[in-house]
């Protein structure tokens, strides 16, 4: 058994705690009924439809007039999770699972969530920079608000072809499917799309290049969202208690010498359950590109031993 079917099995679950892709999927969600009770309440009220996305609706995604906007500058990011058409949901869901899933996998736990705001906040940006800058756009914006998934999702799907354009799904059907398949008809699909809603082009491809950026920074050593991460670790450690630190083995007990089948005095780290996990975690949180040579010479030999 190889190294990678190994990590197949052993990886952590989307359902483990602090998954960043299931906190994506479960904000969609949860932003989603929240605006479709507010929804139904105006219903049951006799309220108008348009009194709701005027009230309501109109609060939570960015408007396409700079004035306007500048009232309700959270928009840019709240925006984002907005969405109130079922099909379109659970079409965004699909693709974010799909997409967001095979990223978290390349890259690590860290990066998915900063790739979705930054593909979906300069796709903000851009959208309201065009229709304050051609004219002929420029007459809607009273009427127009950015809102929707679908976006950021885009970054992520760029994001995980460039990183890895090789990357086989369906293995059981003729050695697998390219990624870069899945992505054409991905961009396909989206290109019907955005014959509906024709002013959403430029945030769409500005965050394709966004992704593409984004991964040919990590390609060159350069995390862009590590602030993120250190923000949200601040944020976290401020309404959590400290958790006690569990003494450091000494090394002693994790290294011993084996000189069966080595040279003399070829240190050999243990292969242990322990250790294994420590490496897993790793892998879920930095990418298995981080990994040290003895830590993937450490997998290589698990994976020979089933251990």
């Amino acid at each position: 058994m190889g190294y990678r079917d190994y990590l197949t099995q052993r990886k952590t679950s989307i359902w483990s705690d602090n998954n960043a892709l299931l906190m994506l999927i479960i904000l969609n969600v949860f932003a989603f009924i929240v605006l479709r009770f507010i929804l139904a309440v105006y219903g049951l009220s006799y309220l108008r439809s348009e009194d709701y996305y005027q009230n309501i609706f109109q609060w939570f995604s960015m408007p396409a007039k700079f004035s306007t906007f500048i009232t309700r500058p959270w928009t840019l990011i709240s925006s984002n999770f907005t969405q109130l058409d079922i099909w379109l949901l659970l079409s965004n869901m699909f693709w974010l699972w799909t997409y967001g899933y095979i990223f978290q996998d390349l890259t690590g736990n860290r990066k998915v969530i900063p790739l979705y705001l930054y593909g979906g906040i300069i796709g903000a940006i851009v959208y309201l920079i065009s229709y304050n800058l051609f004219p002929q756009m420029k007459v809607l914006a009273d009427s127009q608000f950015y809102f929707g998934a679908t976006t950021s999702i885009i970054a992520i799907a760029i994001g995980a072809t460039v990183f890895s354009p090789g990357y086989r799904l369906f293995p059981m059907i003729g050695g697998g499917i390219p990624l870069w398949v899945m992505t054409l008809v991905y961009i396909i699909i989206d290109v019907f799309y955005l014959s509906e809603r024709p002013g959403m082009f430029f945030p769409h491809l500005a965050s394709a290049f966004m992704g593409f950026f984004f991964v040919h920074g990590l390609k060159r050593g350069e995390d862009w969202g590590e602030w993120m991460n250190k923000v949200y670790q601040w944020v976290s450690n401020l309404f959590s208690p400290k958790k006690k630190i569990a003494p450091r083995r000494p090394v002693k007990q994790e290294v011993f010498y084996n000189t069966r089948g080595h040279q003399p005095f070829k240190k050999t780290s243990n292969l242990t359950q322990q250790r294994i996990d420590e490496i897993l975690d790793k892998i879920n949180l930095k990418g298995y590109e981080r990994l040290t040579e003895e830590e993937k010479e450490l997998l290589r030999r698990a994976s020979e031993e089933d251990l």
